[in-house]
């Protein structure tokens, strides 16, 4: 059964959950109590749940590790992913700051950057871009994309050297070659849309 954006885009929020959950030891749990935790409604968790062939036991709920377990096949999530930052900026920091993500996704392993010299007070090592075929982890693919000039040979250099999923926070256009994702995360856009979406609530 295919299973919508939507739904896709509730799994990771279960999936922070459950492990959350199955860290402090508990194996079971009802979707009314998944459904205080997420807040979204047990009756669309147990939606999503069952078009990933999975149906909690009426009085016993889900089990937990079994659920992560699912999902994280259908999401096709390692917890131990290698991910690279491409510009250590300000951006670059801040994300830096939230890197592990709850043992969800695994973790930013190393960064790379024109001046790696002038980073400090990070926990990854930094590289200077022009070292990225040499220093680049083995079994990567993911890169967070930090970088505010020579986009587009960023990009090609990423993809050469086996990256196949790039999030993008440059707000720059650049072509991605054949078989690269791109996922654009535009902060300026969301403010548009939330201004927008505030002042038709506004007028009704």
């Amino acid at each position: 059964m295919k299973v919508s954006k939507a739904t896709l885009q509730r799994y990771p929020v279960y999936l922070k959950a459950l492990r959350k959950l199955k860290e402090e030891g508990i194996e079971k749990i009802m979707s009314s109590e998944l459904s205080r935790l997420v807040n979204i409604q047990s009756t669309t968790i147990r939606r999503d749940f069952s078009l990933v062939g999975h149906l909690g036991k009426q009085g016993v709920g889900y089990d937990v590790s079994e659920i992560i377990k699912i999902l994280e096949d259908e999401l096709g999530i390692n917890i131990d992913e290698k991910i690279i930052l491409v510009g250590v900026g300000n951006l670059g920091h801040a994300l830096l700051k939230y890197n592990n993500w709850d043992n969800v996704i695994g973790k930013i392993v190393c960064g790379f950057d024109k001046y790696p010299e002038k980073i400090k007070n990070v926990d990854i090592p930094i590289y200077n871009i022009k070292d990225l075929p040499d220093k680049m982890p083995k079994d990567c693919h993911i890169a967070i994309l930090c970088v505010s000039s020579d986009v587009q040979e960023t990009v090609n250099l990423l993809a050469d050297n086996g990256i196949v999923s790039i999030v993008d926070l440059t707000h720059e256009h650049f072509n991605a070659p054949q078989g690269i994702h791109v996922r654009c995360v535009d902060i300026v856009s969301t403010i548009m849309e939330l201004v927008f979406e505030t002042s038709e609530f506004n007028k009704g």
